[in-house]
């Protein structure tokens, strides 16, 4: 089973998280992260954030990568929002 794990941060601090589980195996891994994040999005009553080149290289280096103020249209009420591939 792909779970992704999704947790917000402020201050150094984890705010709020969550693991989502995608059973789907008929889907591409690309396509299991994008459903992860969106259900994880959907759960934390995010806008769908911007995937930038420097969070592409990093998630396809170590499986996790960070969403900062810069990869989201409106304000975010928290510094960045860390998504982790912990199950694949």
């Amino acid at each position: 089973m792909f779970r992704m794990w999704g947790k917000i941060w402020k201050n150094n601090h984890m705010i709020k998280d969550t693991v989502i589980s995608v059973a789907d195996y008929s889907l591409s891994r690309t396509a299991m992260v994008f459903q992860a994040l969106d259900e994880i999005c959907y759960e934390f009553d995010l806008e769908k954030p911007i995937w930038l080149d420097s969070n592409i290289k990093e998630f396809q280096r170590i499986d996790r990568t960070r969403f900062r103020q810069d990869s989201f249209i409106e304000p975010i009420p928290f510094d960045f929002l860390e998504i982790h591939v912990i199950e694949e």
